[in-house]
């Protein structure tokens, strides 16, 4: 999951058949066609919700099984189309005060249909309007005098900025951070909360938000910029922003500040108004009267919309009655609606609203028990009555190896987590938007006590749930799991999240290295859990996860070097897989690239390596390379370690790598080329593979690399320098271009080899592969490319793309071939990296080894960028992993150690074959 690629990339579908060697081999084939079968399965059709309303939001909803369809609803429950009952805690975000269908608004609505009332008869004298206006000043504190009708909440913002304005001859409109008071313009300008803003203009000129509950903020404010404001808007208790309660006192004065600066106070009650907190407005439980009141949600009784603002005398001008309406404000059947809210509101000295009151204590407290039992994962309670806000939260700390805890991180496990309650418990409900870590309890206000009780059963049980770090049994609605499947697993013991911290010492070094899963696979090294998971549903996870995570940590180190310097350094992990990256368009990729990047930064990185298939997608590094901050693609120490772990091999067989040919695939690319180079001093040929799919274009390709060849032969042997391999032999007897005379003068020195056969140039594997005693794979792709049927007797492979181009049956068909892990190094002091990459403790790819030793030296510039790595920084590396104490590990096999039983076995095996050195001529 980290080594960095070439960005070379084969093809040899049209000429490698899928063959079943043995048991091994019919594992990864049936793996294969199972992805493919569910890459290409069928779909159920779209709903029309999410082909005709809203596809982005609809797909999301299909994602985490929350696209439930509901067709029947009845008080505190909601019935699917299978008949399933589902207790509501959502409440429509407070619009349905009396549940679903209530009879007694239903009963007003039918009363005005039965006696023929008009609805729009605008202008007259409006009837109903009147007198639900009426009702609304009696029951409201203070000396609100005057009802302007609305038909929704941001509607009523509006004509409350409207109204201010007009009032006191100021445009500017002040508000408190994280609010949320609609989503029209001129609410949305209101609200605290960029993410909703940025994309439409928001916020228009003269509004400002400064943090709620902080009255030194708001003074200040007020004292340098209060002449230019008409009013102050804000939430008694911010409903979106998490259910968040201002400290005790802050409104009152508030409400004075603002009116020593001349500006209005707004208070929006289109939430918590009507009964929400156990109170008919939430101001009276600070006894003020605010300016203006707005109100809406609850006043439509959860069947029709309607709002209202509610104003004194004062703020209500001239101007604004003679220059505001709407069609459709103050309309018969709204007013209607909202006399009878207010009838059964206040029915028998508030009775109901008295039981909002004291429900909501006992759930409070019953809160607080789950809060003291399940304290790693529920954070806070706040609110009162009904509506209360619970914070969910997992650390890393706490959740080491656990997909939950990455969730958390990024505030994305509240809508898995209401996506259980409402799929395994049949709880709906929902998180709040600004908040995106607190899920709302914000129930009707006729639930029971008994209603609340199972209401709290269902989070006890998903309280549990998340506790033992069950990630499978939290997916299990999203994935369609059944239960036995997700079981907890017990957790692989690693060091603790917190071990590895970054030190203020400025001669520390400060690295970040970027990976992704290479594949599905990847995905249960980091949760142990998903292990249980097949192929289909790690795939399900996977786009998911693609969805909605961004950029993140996945593992924490510090290295120190036998020299005594010290580097710290974070691993950030992309959510796609290599093949994901491949299919992505390359602004889309290089987007979520960069949000790596600006993570890396804001987490002190001074240097960032790019792992994988983000070298590749970045063209080495190219598209990158000074927009950031300093990169590697870490390739050059990739070659240095790839060519060392050969060579060992080789010694281990007693193979004289002076009397065998190298075979290359992936050879245009910057580490293919570059091992090509550095193999043409031990090898006798070298066999440049390139890509089927462009055979004409990869050969010229080909050709200038093995020009390369050819003038860094000579410059060697210019230098002094022996190297022993015929290719060198031969150049010695050839008339040559100067070393530093360009490619093309070289080209047709290279071409000269080809005729010889020192030099092969193919983009057919069936043909180089038989002759090669050596094969290195150093390519973008993702597939398979090595028939073991084609390999030469006695091969060694060294295998550095990953996703590895070797299958691991090749080992059972041909026991003679040695497949080694190329690029695999040691750190020193042996650290873990918070992610083992399937390597044990303190190993890592080449490419990661790399940017801890430019960290380390403090060398934050760019390095091992484009095709042409240098050879002088190799030699440059290669001295620093001697100084700081950075060793090729021991030799690995599909990343797992080789043991002398295994080097015993494939010697054994070689002995039986033909004569592992002999080859012939490739036509």
């Amino acid at each position: 999951m980290g080594q960095s690629r070439s960005a070379e990339s084969i093809d040899t579908s049209a000429e490698t058949p899928r063959l079943t060697f043995d048991g091994m081999s019919f594992y990864i084939l049936l793996h294969t066609e199972i992805a493919d079968k569910y890459k290409n399965k069928e779909v159920s059709p779209m709903h029309n919700f999410t082909k005709y309303v809203n596809p982005h939001l609809g797909r999301l909803l299909e994602q985490v099984r929350m696209d439930k369809v509901f067709t029947r609803g009845e008080g505190q429950y909601l019935y699917d189309s299978g008949g399933k009952r589902y207790l509501d805690f959502i409440a429509a975000y407070g619009a349905l005060p009396f549940g679903y269908n209530p009879p007694e608004i239903w009963q007003a609505l039918d009363e005005v249909r039965a006696q023929a009332q008009p609805s729009f008869i605008q202008p007259s004298a409006l009837e109903a309007a009147g007198d639900l206006a009426r009702r609304l000043v009696e029951l409201a504190p203070g000396d609100l005098q005057y009802v302007t009708f609305t038909n929704s909440g941001a509607e009523t913002v509006e004509a409350a900025i409207k109204m201010a304005r007009s009032a006191t001859g100021r445009m500017g409109i002040l508000s408190t951070t994280n609010s949320f008071h609609g989503k029209t313009l001129g609410a949305l300008s209101a609200t605290g909360r960029e993410y909703y803003q940025t994309p439409f203009g928001a916020p228009v000129e003269g509004f400002k938000s400064i943090p709620f509950g902080d009255l030194e903020s708001l003074r200040e404010e007020l004292e340098t910029n209060g002449s230019d404001y008409a009013a102050f808007i804000l939430e008694p208790i911010q409903g979106e922003g998490g259910i968040v309660t201002p400290p005790p006192g802050y409104l009152p004065r508030a409400l004075e500040l603002c009116h020593q600066h001349g500006l209005l106070f707004i208070l929006d009650e289109i939430q918590t108004g009507l009964g929400r907190t156990g109170k008919l407005f939430a101001c009276e439980d600070e006894n003020i009267c605010p300016d203006l009141l707005l109100l809406a949600k609850a006043l439509g009784g959860g069947l029709f919309p309607i709002g209202a603002l509610l104003s004194t005398a004062p703020a209500y001008t001239r101007d604004f009655g003679d220059r505001h309406s709407s069609t459709f404000g103050g309309n018969t059947l709204g007013c209607r609606v909202g006399l009878k809210v207010l009838d059964i509101l206040t029915r028998d000295d508030q009775a109901l609203i008295t039981r909002v009151r004291d429900n909501g204590r006992r759930l409070l407290q019953a809160l607080d028990q789950l809060q003291r039992r399940f304290p790693r994962v529920l954070k806070a309670i706040r609110g009162r009555g009904y509506i209360l806000g619970l914070e969910f939260g997992m650390s890393r700390s706490d959740f080491t190896d656990c997909f939950l805890s990455v969730l958390s991180e990024q505030d994305n496990l509240t809508p898995l987590i209401s996506s259980y309650l409402l799929n395994a418990e049949g709880l709906r409900v929902a998180p709040t938007l600004n908040g995106n870590r607190v899920i709302r309890l914000e129930p009707s206000l006729t639930a029971t006590w008994e209603e609340c009780q199972m209401a709290l059963k269902s989070l006890e049980n998903v309280l549990s749930v998340l506790d033992s770090g069950n990630t499978l049994e939290i997916l299990r609605p999203v994935l369609e799991l059944d239960e036995k499947s997700t079981q907890p697993v017990p957790l692989k013991e690693k060091h603790s999240w917190d071990r590895y911290q970054p030190s203020p010492d400025p001669r520390e070094g400060r690295f970040a290295f970027l990976i992704h899963p290479l594949d599905l696979y990847n995905y249960h090294q980091f949760d142990p859990s998903l292990k249980a998971l097949p192929a289909e549903k790690l795939q399900e996870l996977a786009d998911l996860g693609a969805n909605i995570l961004d950029p993140f940590v996945i593992g924490r180190t510090t290295v120190i070097s036998k020299a005594g310097y010290r580097a710290y350094g974070e691993f950030i992990t992309l959510p796609y897989t290599a093949r994901e990256m491949l299919d992505l368009k390359t602004e889309v990729i290089l987007k979520e690239l960069e949000k790596a990047l600006d993570l890396a930064s804001s987490r002190g990185a001074r240097l960032v390596g790019l792992g994988a298939y983000t070298s590749v997608v970045s063209r080495s590094g190219t598209l990158l390379q000074g927009r950031f901050l300093p990169l590697t693609t870490g390739n050059s120490y990739t070659v240095v370690a790839g060519a060392e772990a050969i060579k060992l091999a080789a010694r281990r067989f007693s193979m004289d790598l002076g009397r065998c040919a190298a075979a290359v695939i992936g050879a245009t690319g910057s580490i293919g080329r570059t091992m090509a180079i550095l193999m043409s001093e031990e090898m006798e040929r070298i066999i440049l593979v390139g890509n089927s799919r462009h055979p004409q274009a990869s050969s010229r390709r080909l050709r200038r690399v093995g020009a390369d060849i050819c003038i860094h032969l000579s410059g060697q042997m210019s230098q002094g320098k022996a190297p022993a391999s015929a290719l060198a032999a031969r150049l010695r007897q050839m008339e040559l271009p100067a070393p530093e005379q360009p490619q093309e003068d070289w080209l047709p020195v290279a071409e000269e080899m080809e005729k010889e056969g020192l030099l092969v140039v193919t983009t057919e594997l069936s043909q180089a592969l038989p002759h090669a005693q050596v094969v290195i794979t150093a390519t973008s792709s993702v597939d398979d490319l090595i028939n073991p049927m084609w390999v030469a007797p006695g091969a060694i492979i060294c295998d550095i793309s990953k996703p590895s181009n070797v299958r691991p049956s090749l080992r059972q068909v041909r026991p003679d071939v040695l497949v080694i892990d190329g690029g695999v190094v040691a750190v020193p002091g042996r650290p873990s990296l918070g992610w083992d990459f399937g390597f044990e403790p303190g190993l890592a790819y080449a490419c990661m080894a790399e940017t801890m030793m430019l960290a380390l030296e403090h060398h934050y510039t760019d390095m091992s960028l484009g095709t042409n790595l240098s050879l002088d920084n190799m030699i440059y590396l290669r001295s620093l992993a001697h100084k700081h104490g950075f060793d090729l590990a021991q030799l690995r096999s599909f990343d797992l150690p080789l043991s002398e039983d295994q080097w015993r076995q494939v010697a054994e095996a070689r002995s039986q074959t033909d004569n592992p050195l002999k080859f012939g001529s490739i036509s």
